[in-house]
């Protein structure tokens, strides 16, 4: 079963980006990248800019919006995603609870809909 592993954390959670904690922090994403590539479940996965870069568009009475930014007011906002494949829930939540930030993040897990193939 596919499951996305969203990754969110609040806007300055975890080491500022130019620190010596920033940069053992990255290694410590590639080394859990490379462990669940080494698994055989990493189907993707992208880190994400800021929110600041986002764009939502919506359309009212036939009309297109496009507002700067994410569509919901939250304190923790999406930085990035895993999309693995394994068995169970369990399994994906055991991947979701090594995830290098989940001591300042927060992890989602959700499965993919499979949709049937269209004729």
């Amino acid at each position: 079963m596919r499951y996305l592993l969203l990754l969110y954390s609040a806007p300055g959670a975890g080491p500022s980006s130019d620190s010596p904690e920033a940069a053992a922090e990255m290694q410590e994403w590639f080394a859990y990248t490379q462990k669940l590539a080494d698994s055989g479940a990493l189907l993707g996965g992208e880190p994400l800019h800021p929110v600041e870069s986002a764009t939502t568009v919506r359309i009212r009475d036939g009309e297109t919006l496009h507002t700067d930014g994410p569509f919901a007011e939250t304190k923790e906002t999406l930085g990035g995603f895993y999309m693995i494949d394994v068995e169970t829930l369990d399994e994906a939540l055991d991947w979701a609870a090594k995830i290098p930030n989940v001591g300042y993040g927060s992890v989602e897990v959700r499965p993919i809909m499979e949709m049937p193939a269209q004729a």
